[in-house]
């Protein structure tokens, strides 16, 4: 059974960065696509970013473009989220999700996911 373990949340302040890690097991992580997505009081899942299964090809929100970067290790599991010039709006918490092969915007088509851990940005 795959699992997924977010790490790195916590508080900063705007303009600041932060650097989100997921730690995939249970399965062969090179053959799933990873993904970013948050959550606030306000909004369900929302997608900020994902990549392919190898790398190749990565998606960004809006919002996030030129702030945030994914990346994956295939050798290590892993999967990261360098978060910069970040803003109170950026302020959630942030979700892994994994699915087969390539990336999705749809948290529909995601089948496993983290438990969160949650970002914090204050003005």
């Amino acid at each position: 059974q795959v699992q997924l373990a977010e790490s790195g949340g916590g508080w900063v302040q705007a303009g600041g960065s932060l650097r989100l890690s997921c730690t995939f097991s249970g399965g062969t992580f090179s053959r799933y696509a990873m993904a970013w997505f948050r959550r606030t009081p306000a909004k369900d899942r929302e997608f900020v970013t994902a990549i392919d299964w190898n790398g190749d090809s990565t998606d960004y929100v809006d919002s996030v473009k030129g702030r945030f970067t994914i990346s994956r290790d295939n050798a290590k599991n892993t999967v990261s989220l360098q978060m910069n010039g970040l803003k109170p709006e950026d302020t959630a918490i942030y979700y892994c999700a994994a699915k087969l092969w390539l990336r999705s915007r749809s948290r529909d088509e995601y089948n496993y996911w983290g438990q969160g851990t949650q970002v914090t940005v204050s003005s």
